[in-house]
């Protein structure tokens, strides 16, 4: 439907994937039911797992329950609404619920950019200076970080949406994407679009390259710490530390990068491809991080064992 700019767009359409075809619906309703259970399941795990076992309440698995977090709400957000528009074929959402999904959408992914900096400030300390980390780097202080990284990008996300609200839409309500955007919203203005559209390019940027840079600068520093250290198996040891962080950061980053400097170099991607390229970027991660805390983390990797071994010695007892 549309509206000239005399009336005020009531409504947006969810367009979804274009161009897929009507018999694959049931298929990727499928898909993504199984996508958002794995979501959910992998994360509350790690969020509860974590929570259970006071052994855990050390400031790296606090951060991890800070990104679980993220990842969780993330596709709460975003997946239910897409489901429902396949599912159901209810692709409407109202004009001011597009604004909030666009709030949450932006505000989350920069919570977790910063919550990586935080991360990666964890271990920059602890192998940087150990015998200071536990003084430094205590449960409160990782509280306090991840606080402000909650709390800060509340409010130039709240900037960006009001800015968003000053544009007139009279064009067409429909957004071609899974779910409305910065970039898909306000594209459908009709005056005042680029300002606008500067203004959230330079905050996503502000948001993206910040952290980006203080985690390359702390890898950086602490890969030189590593190749100053002694011995080859204590250089693979303080670097098997590292390696859960290094593939949290990869995941959500560099696809991230690479999009944007497609943009930039003119690299052009049709609407298609750019939705299922964003809808992989922003969604996997999600179900591959809890796999990296366990099977990359050695104490959440031991406290798996030891349930498993406990549960195998207890069915064997009772087969007996």
């Amino acid at each position: 439907m549309f509206y000239t700019n005399v009336t005020r767009i009531k409504h947006f359409f969810i367009l979804g994937f274009p161009g897929l075809s009507p018999e694959y619906y049931g298929l990727l309703t499928a898909l993504l039911f199984i996508l958002f259970l794995a979501i959910a399941i992998g994360n509350i795990f790690i969020l509860v797992f974590v929570i259970c076992h006071r052994s855990l309440h050390k400031p790296t698995y606090l951060i991890f329950c800070h990104l679980a977090l993220t990842d969780l709400a993330f596709g709460a957000v975003t997946l239910p609404k897409l489901i429902s528009k396949y599912l159901f074929n209810d692709s409407i959402i109202s004009f001011y619920g597009c604004f909030v999904q666009m709030f949450f959408v932006h505000f989350i992914g920069a919570t977790h950019s910063f919550i990586l900096m935080v991360m990666a400030l964890d271990r920059f300390i602890a192998i940087c200076a150990p015998l200071r980390y536990t003084a430094l780097f205590t449960n409160s202080t990782v509280s306090v970080l991840c606080g402000i990284s909650w709390l800060m990008p509340i409010s130039w996300m709240v900037g960006l949406v009001l800015d968003a609200l000053t544009l007139p839409f009279c064009n067409s309500n429909i957004i071609v994407h899974c779910f409305c955007d910065h970039i898909t919203l306000t594209v459908l203005g009709c005056e005042k679009v680029r300002e606008v559209q500067v203004v959230g390019f330079g905050l996503a940027m502000f948001s993206l390259l910040v952290p980006l840079f203080f985690i390359i600068l702390s890898y950086f520093i602490i890969m030189v710490a590593v190749m100053r250290m002694s011995t080859s198996t204590g250089r693979m040891k303080t670097l098997s530390t590292c390696t859960p962080q290094i593939l949290i950061t990869f995941l959500y980053f560099m696809p991230r990068c690479f999009v944007y400097l497609a943009n930039i170099v003119g690299f052009t991607f049709s609407d298609a491809v750019r939705i299922v390229v964003v809808m992989l970027y922003s969604q996997l991660p999600a179900v591959v991080n809890p796999i990296i805390y366990c099977l990359k983390t050695k104490d959440i990797k031991e406290h798996l064992k030891k349930k498993f071994l406990i549960r195998k010695v207890n069915f064997s007892t009772e087969a007996r």
